[in-house]
């Protein structure tokens, strides 16, 4: 379990996180929502590790690891713009972080991934030659032989459209369950929170203002700022919104 203790991170006089606190459970995939300015990267990056809170703990198995180096977390990220190496091909891409690990997967586990995945074609192929779903796949791979501990993506679906969008998010839920892998996915965008999560934390300037499944989003809003935010960012009308978590729902 990942639990955050009344976390707070200012950026110079501007405070960026104020009092959050949340319980993450094993294999639980969890999107962190907001709009822009309301703190889920931040919360993102305190979780990775890239720099700890002014206030507060963060603890993942009952150990405290508020000051835990990144490097020493043992979580992976996927970041918005993939950060592939372009001068390699997609399987090298993948197998990259075996390099220095090279105990962490074996051979037919990373086959296995690459089938799951559906990136066996693509195995040859410079990362220019990709198309962005494509390379969404590959840098999850890459992310997944590793074995993270937690997952976390940075707006794994921001760059996607279509097809390609819904093929991307099941295959995120599918990694998710069978590997029993918690994921902590950040976004802006509310019918994907709703659709590929356990529960969804919607922050507002900083503070949180619902943690809950995505039926309890839809039928117990606990603010007005919840049900605008999500009614207003989709712009459709709220039995709309029931269709798509429903979709979602069915997908798992």
């Amino acid at each position: 379990m990942l639990e955050l203790k009344n976390i707070e991170k200012s950026f110079g006089n501007t405070k960026i996180l104020d009092g959050i606190s949340v319980q993450i459970q094993d294999s639980e995939i969890v999107s962190i929502l907001g709009s822009s300015g309301s703190g889920k990267i931040t919360l993102l990056n305190l979780i990775l590790g890239l720099y700890n809170p002014e206030a507060g703990s963060i603890l993942f198995n009952d150990k405290d690891i508020t000051k835990k180096p990144m490097q020493e977390r043992g979580f992976n990220i996927v970041f918005q713009d993939y950060a592939l190496f372009p001068n390699l091909t997609a399987y090298k891409n993948i197998v990259y972080g075996l390099k220095n690990f090279p105990d962490r997967s074996t051979k037919e586990e990373v086959d296995s991934l690459i089938e799951l995945l559906d990136l066996k074609e693509q195995l040859n192929k410079k990362i220019d030659m990709l198309s962005g779903g494509q390379k969404q796949r590959v840098a999850l791979a890459r992310t997944m032989v590793m074995k993270p501990k937690i997952l976390l993506l940075d707006e794994p679906l921001s760059a996607l459209d279509g097809v390609i969008k819904e093929s991307i998010k099941e295959k995120i839920v599918t990694i998710a369950k069978d590997f029993k892998l918690t994921t902590i996915i950040v976004t802006h965008d509310p019918e994907e929170a709703l659709t590929i999560s356990d529960k969804v934390l919607i922050l507002n300037k900083g503070k949180i203002e619902q943690f809950d499944k995505p039926s309890e989003i839809l039928n117990n809003p606990k603010s007005e700022f919840v049900e605008n935010f999500i009614l207003n960012q989709l712009k459709i009308k709220k039995d709309n919104i029931y269709k798509l978590f429903n979709r979602g729902q069915n997908e798992k």
